[in-house]
């Protein structure tokens, strides 16, 4: 063994775990945990909007009267009464499944895991939105399949993009296996697909004999009170719906689910098995008696309510106080706005400048897996109050307009000031 002093081990290694390397950005995050920072970075949840005493005598009751099941292993394809509660929760979208195709999962990244190991082997393409979800990406690399990226617009996924990408990869003989979309509010990009483009989109994917990975943890947290339909909902055969109870309950509980085709269902159950044996009980039946027992809708209304005013909060900093060649996403639901600042500024290295002056983001190139993003940040509105979220934005314009000063005396020359104070403990969800 000759590995290296840093690490014994590194002759070791499969060659996939060489491609699992950590954000270049890791290190900043960890001040967004200080109180005098705002972060406009993190996906978290405003948890502290759940009712925690009813939330503490549904374990209660749960462990006094179900505790021997709760503590003990259970199904690896999960609890079958949450499993037909799945259903319930999912018919707002149109999902109609019967609860053998549901598979309850540790969140839907261990969904999204599942179906990239049952489908993926190295060097097969998947075709992603241009951005994506950061912690998808982070699967299909650490199977070392081949990402490319396609082109979004204020709609979402470009259907003509779409075409052109699947006949390019025809072209060079490369097998697509599975196309990953988030079409409603999605992450990080805060747009949502209208009905009529996920129409086409699952055209083209049935035309050309591919799946639909589709990613929904946002589907019910919508602002206008309409809920978009699942493109699953057109079709159970050319599609795996990933849903999650992170958003919509609790981050911490880690339950999230994946419907799939009978067939797929079973190679799931088996990866699922492989990797966990099963998932909680514990979890999956505080979350069952949750359901049963609390008003579970009106706490989705109450979390859109809240959204949807640090949304406006956010969008009416960034019309009043950001320069006028700053362009961004209004979103009309779940937790993000992607933002394209002025020509020159680079957001990756302009965040060690916003962190020294107390405000944090998520640089765009953290969404791609090619470089691009440089331009862009993804800003959330979910975990801050109104007024920090307006203060965030303060903080965070004063620093654009000292790139763009900067950009005016040097030019596109990169320009090094020194960082604010970093420990590692990124947040990137």
């Amino acid at each position: 063994m000759t590995g290296s002093r840093l690490d014994p081990w590194i002759d070791s290694y499969a060659a996939r775990a060489m491609g699992m390397t950590a954000s270049e950005i890791r290190a900043l995050f960890a001040v967004a945990s200080r109180p005098e920072v705002v972060s406009l970075a993190g996906g978290m949840p405003y948890v502290d909007a759940l009712p925690m005493e009813a939330i503490a005598d549904t374990v209660q009751r749960l462990l006094l009267t179900r505790g021997s099941v709760a503590l003990q292993y259970g199904n690896g394809q999960g609890d079958q009464t949450l499993r037909e509660q799945i259903g319930e929760v999912m018919a707002p979208v149109g999902v109609s499944a019967h609860p053998d195709d549901v598979v309850v999962t540790a969140g839907s990244q261990m969904a999204l895991d599942l179906v990239t190991r049952v489908f993926c082997d190295p060097g097969d393409v998947v075709l992603v939105e241009a951005p994506s979800y950061v912690g998808a990406l982070g699967v299909f690399r650490a199977y070392q399949v081949e990402v490319r990226h396609v082109a979004m617009d204020d709609n979402g996924l470009v259907p003509e993009a779409l075409e052109e990408a699947l006949a390019v990869c025809r072209a060079e003989g490369r097998r697509v296996k599975f196309i990953y979309t988030i079409p409603s509010y999605h992450n990080p990009a805060g747009v949502t697909q209208d009905q009529s483009r996920r129409e086409r989109i699952l055209a083209i994917a049935q035309n050309a004999g591919i799946l639909i990975l589709e990613d929904d943890p946002y589907g019910l947290l919508g602002f206008d009170g309409e809920v978009p339909q699942a493109i699953r909902a057109m079709d159970s055969e050319s599609v795996v719906y990933l849903g999650s109870f992170s958003k919509t309950i609790a981050a911490g509980l880690r339950v999230g689910w994946a419907v799939a085709p009978h067939a797929v269902r079973e190679k799931l159950v088996l990866a699922a098995e492989a990797a966990t044996l099963c998932p909680s009980n514990f979890a999956q039946l505080t979350v069952s008696e949750y359901l049963r027992t609390q008003p579970w809708m009106d706490q989705v209304k109450a979390f859109r309510e809240l959204y949807r005013e640090r949304r406006d909060a956010l969008l009416t900093g960034m019309q009043q106080l950001f320069p006028p060649s700053t362009t961004w996403t209004v979103p009309a639901g779940g937790f993000y706005s992607w933002v394209t600042l002025p020509d020159g500024i680079d957001a990756t290295a302009m965040l060690p400048r916003a962190v020294s002056q107390l405000v944090a983001y998520v640089p765009g190139t953290g969404f791609y897996v090619d470089g691009q993003g440089r331009d862009s940040m993804r800003l959330s509105y979910c975990h801050p109050t109104a007024d920090r979220i307006s203060e965030g934005v303060r903080r965070l314009a004063g620093v654009i307009e000292s790139e763009l000063e900067l950009i005016h005396t040097f030019g596109n020359a990169p320009v090094h000031l020194p960082p604010g104070p970093a420990t590692p403990g990124p947040d990137l969800a």
